[in-house]
C-alpha cells in the first residue's frame, strides 16, 4: 500500500548530478497532460502490473482484519495485527533505504514482489487446511513488514530510475491512481467472496496477482533505467540519513506534518472495519463498500494531482492535511451510515493526495546518493508509526464504547492532524519572518 516529500517554497535541486545523464539514459523533453509520462515503456508496463496485483491487496486488506475479527471478535487484536505489520518498517526502515541506495532497486523490486506473493500463499494455505490460529496471521503480518521495510524505499526510488526528475510526480499520482482505482474494485468483490465462499480463496487470489507484477518487471528494458550510482560501503550510513534530513528545513518540516498525520489520522484499516460493525451495525460488505467508496475518492485525488504541473510545498501539505482532519471528524460524527458514505470519497481524495504531495517532495529534494535513506525515512514515519497509532486506535475503538469508540478513534485522530498542521504551518511562516 503504497504510497511523497517537499520544499518550503520551490523543490531545490539535488547537488548531485541527474543520475540520468550519467547512466547515458536519453534526455526527453518536459510533457504536459495527465498522462504524459505513460509514454516511458518501462513506467506503462509497471503500472499495468501494478492494477493487477493491486486488486489483489485490496482484497487482502478486506479479508486479513476480516480474518482476525472472525478468530477474536476483538479491536484490540485487530489493531495489534495491523501493528505488527508495521513494526519491522519502525524497528529497521532505516536500513531497508540503505540497502536500496546500495543495491539494485529493479532486482530488488522482483524479490520482494515474489516474497509477498509467497507470504500470501502461506496464508491461503493455513486458511485452506483449518489450521489457522490468531498467533499464525500475526507472525505473517510481521513478515509481511519486513518485506515492506525493504520493498517501500525501494519502489519510491524505482520511479524516479522508470521516469526521470521532470515526470516524478506525474508517475507517483498514476501509479496511486491505479492503486487506489483498484480499491475500487477490491475491496466490493471481497465483501462479496468473504460472504459467499470465505476469506480463504481472497488470499489465494493476492498471491496470484503478484505474478503480473513480476512479468512486468522481467519485461522491462533495463538500459532504458534513469539508473543511480550504487552508493559504497561505509560506516554511519544511516545516521548520515538522519541527520541530512534534520538539517534540511525542505525535508525536516513535511516529515513532521506526515509524522502527527500519519500517527493519529491514518489509521482507517483498523477504525473502518470497526466503523461499518459496531457503529453501523454492518457485515463484511459494508465494510468492503465503505473502502470502495474512500478508494473512488483517492482515484479522483491522484488524477487531479497528475494533471497538475506545480510544485509540491509545504502550504499545500498542510492544507491536505486540515482537510483530512476535517473528513475524519465529519465521518467520525456522522449520524447515518448514508451521511458517512457521502464523506468517504472526499476523505479518500485528499488522504490520497496529501500522500502524494508529501512523498513527490522529498523525493525530489534530496539528492541523490541520500534519496534511498531519505524514502525509508519517510516509509517509517508513513507506515513504522503504526505499530503506535494502530493499537491505540482500535483500543479506543474496542474500550470507548460499542458505538461511539470507532467515532472516538476516527473523529480524535482527524481532530489531533488538524491542531499538528496548523502548529507546523506557524512554525514555518515564523521562521520566515525571522530568515
Amino acid at each position: 500500500m503504497s504510497p511523497d516529500q517537499p520544499a518550503i517554497e520551490q523543490v531545490a535541486e539535488p547537488a548531485a548530478a541527474s543520475s540520468s545523464s550519467a547512466a547515458g539514459a536519453p534526455v526527453r523533453q518536459h510533457r504536459t497532460g495527465t498522462f504524459h509520462s505513460l509514454r516511458v515503456r518501462n513506467f506503462r508496463l509497471f503500472v499495468g502490473g501494478q492494477l493487477v496485483s493491486a486488486i489483489g491487496t485490496w482484497m487482502q486488506l478486506v479479508a486479513g482484519p476480516w480474518l482476525v475479527l472472525q478468530l477474536t471478535h476483538n479491536g484490540t487484536m485487530l489493531g495489534i495485527d495491523t501493528g505488527l505489520q508495521f513494526l519491522p518498517i519502525l524497528l529497521f526502515g532505516a536500513w531497508g533505504g540503505l540497502i536500496a541506495d546500495r543495491l539494485d532497486n529493479w532486482r530488488l523490486q522482483i524479490s520482494t514482489q515474489v516474497a509477498f506473493a509467497l507470504l500470501a500463499l502461506t496464508l491461503w494455505l493455513l486458511v485452506f487446511t483449518g489450521v489457522v490460529h490468531v498467533w499464525m496471521v500475526f507472525s505473517l503480518s510481521f513478515l509481511v513488514g519486513l518485506v515492506t521495510a525493504l520493498d517501500m524505499p525501494t519502489r519510491q526510488s524505482f520511479y524516479l530510475e522508470m521516469v526521470g526528475r521532470e515526470d516524478l510526480t506525474n508517475a507517483m499520482s498514476l501509479n496511486t491512481a491505479t492503486f487506489t482505482g483498484a480499491r475500487v474494485v477490491g475491496p466490493a468483490v471481497a465483501g462479496i467472496l468473504i460472504g459467499a465462499i470465505g476469506v480463504g480463496p481472497v488470499f489465494l487470489i493476492n498471491a496470484i496477482s503478484y505474478l503480473a507484477v513480476i512479468a512486468a518487471l522481467l519485461a522491462m528494458r533495463t538500459n532504458e533505467l534513469h539508473r543511480r550510482v550504487p552508493v559504497p560501503r561505509r560506516r554511519g550510513q544511516v545516521r548520515e540519513g538522519i541527520a541530512y534530513v534534520w538539517r534540511t528545513p525542505d525535508l525536516r518540516v513535511p516529515m513532521l506534518v506526515m509524522a502527527a498525520v500519519f500517527l493519529f489520522a491514518y489509521n482507517f484499516p483498523v477504525v473502518l472495519p470497526l466503523l461499518a460493525v459496531r457503529t453501523f451495525h454492518g457485515d463484511a460488505r459494508t465494510y468492503g463498500d465503505m473502502l470502495a467508496l474512500f478508494g473512488a475518492g483517492s482515484l479522483i485525488g491522484a488524477l487531479l494531482l497528475a494533471s497538475r504541473a506545480s510544485t509540491p510545498n509545504v502550504r499545500r501539505l498542510v492544507l491536505l492535511a486540515v482537510g483530512l482532519g476535517v473528513g475524519s471528524v465529519l465521518i467520525g460524527l456522522a449520524p447515518s451510515l448514508g451521511l458517512a458514505w457521502l464523506v468517504l470519497p472526499l476523505l479518500g481524495g485528499v488522504a490520497t493526495s496529501f500522500a502524494i504531495t508529501g512523498n513527490s517532495t522529498l523525493q525530489l529534494t534530496s539528492s541523490d546518493e541520500m534519496r534511498g535513506r531519505v524514502m525509508a525515512l519517510y516509509t517509517v514515519v508513513f507506515l513504522g508509526s503504526t505499530p503506535i497509532g494502530g493499537p491505540v486506535a482500535g483500543f479506543v475503538g474496542q474500550h470507548a464504547g460499542l458505538q461511539v469508540g470507532p467515532r472516538l478513534a476516527l473523529a480524535g485522530g482527524g481532530a489531533i492532524a488538524i491542531l499538528a498542521s496548523l502548529f507546523a504551518w506557524r512554525k514555518v511562516r515564523t521562521s520566515r519572518r525571522t530568515s
